[in-house]
């Protein structure tokens, strides 16, 4: 007997806790409930969900929502409450060949706190690490959070990364190849910390907030030193079999072909200044806006050599939407109408091109869209 009893008690925490995750859930997604809304969704009775709503105000889940004009005309009226975004932060962190970012946001994703750092691709890993690790206290502590309470941190990182947060092989960053980059940050952070591909979550966060909301087949474009590719298949962005999805890999001497004329375009212009792919294309187009028709010809053969190197992957795939992103995406009006045309002349489906709006946080967004998934999962199931 006294077994039965203990196992109708568990059984009872058991449906409290899961009617408690429902509810919550719900009330995140309606915004605004009245508990007879919140019992009806739940499938339970009034004094439950009111019993529960109790709770999840009491623990700071929740708040009543004061009264609205007209509601004592209406006579007595009903209780009103809303989800508290701020009841937890979650903290996403982008890894780049030359920044680091750190973003705090609340749990609706809304932007507490983005700081930066420099990054070098030659610092020894340790010091990036412990880097990563004294930007992501700087920025919790200046959003009023402490570090420990922070539900779940998402890191984005150049590089191949597996299931376990590990980096396969890097072609950017000095020590990182072969580095547990999640076992490194969870043993100097004390939250829990999940790593993943920036090209993955720089593809996702196009999703979440960026040109490829409500869009399921998308092929991202990152653009800068060097190129990614970041493909958003069926609505979630594809990993690959060995987890190396959104890699391109590196081009001897770092010349990427799509970059050539921009390249040759500066060099005779300005023959003795050295210039990276990037500062080759930036300089191009700054010119090119100034009316100069030599580099609005580069530019424009820049989009072109980035056009034809996507149409091999286009055409299989068959997305509904192309979006250029990275450093460049910044000169899309000059780079978007050339790769629309020659995606016309040679795709049996010419996708939509556009260019992001996200600029340079894109990545990081997509490591906070990573760890709002997870706290997501975490919290309301």
């Amino acid at each position: 007997m006294e077994v039965a009893v203990r196992q109708q008690s568990g059984d009872a925490s058991l449906l409290r806790r899961l009617n408690s995750a429902a509810i919550l859930r719900i009330l995140r997604e309606a915004q605004v409930a009245t508990l007879s809304e919140l019992a009806r969704a739940a499938r339970v009775s009034r004094p439950t969900a009111e019993v529960i709503v109790d709770e999840l105000v009491a623990e700071g889940w929740a708040e009543e929502c004061g009264e609205e004009p007209g509601d004592r005309q209406r006579g007595r009226p009903a209780r009103r409450f809303r989800f508290r975004a701020a009841a937890a932060h979650v903290l996403g962190i982008g890894i780049g060949g030359s920044r680091l970012r750190a973003m705090v946001t609340d749990l609706n994703g809304t932007i507490v706190v983005s700081r930066r750092a420099p990054n070098h691709r030659e610092m020894p890993a340790g010091e990036r690490l412990d880097a990563v690790a004294a930007l992501a206290a700087e920025a919790a502590a200046e959003a009023g959070v402490a570090l420990a309470d922070v539900a779940v941190v998402g890191v984005g990182t150049t590089g191949t990364v597996d299931g376990a947060g590990r980096v396969v092989k890097s072609m950017v960053l000095s020590g990182w190849t072969g580095l547990d980059l999640q076992g490194e940050l969870s043993r100097r952070l004390p939250a829990p910390v999940l790593v993943e591909n920036d090209m993955r979550l720089a593809v996702l966060a196009e999703h979440w907030r960026g040109a490829a909301r409500g869009r399921h087949d998308v092929i991202y474009l990152f653009t800068g030193d060097r190129i990614g590719m970041g493909l958003l298949i069926g609505g979630r962005p594809h990993r690959g079999a060995h987890a190396a999805s959104g890699e391109i890999g590196a081009q001897p001497y770092n010349n990427w072909t799509a970059y050539r004329h921009v390249m040759d375009y500066a060099m005779a212009v300005e023959p003795g200044e050295l210039r990276s792919s990037r500062q080759s294309a930036e300089f191009a187009i700054a010119r090119a806006r100034a009316g100069d028709e030599k580099a609005g010809h580069a530019v424009r053969e820049l989009a072109r050599g980035l056009a034809a190197g996507l149409i091999t992957v286009v055409n299989p795939l068959d997305p509904e939407m192309v979006v250029i992103g990275g450093s460049l995406s910044s000169a899309g009006d000059l780079l978007v109408e050339p790769v629309r045309e020659l995606f016309e002349e040679f795709c049996a489906y010419p996708p939509e091109v556009v260019a992001s709006e996200l600029g340079s946080e894109c990545i990081t967004l997509g490591a906070v869209r990573f760890a709002l998934d997870h706290a997501d999962r975490l919290l309301f199931t």
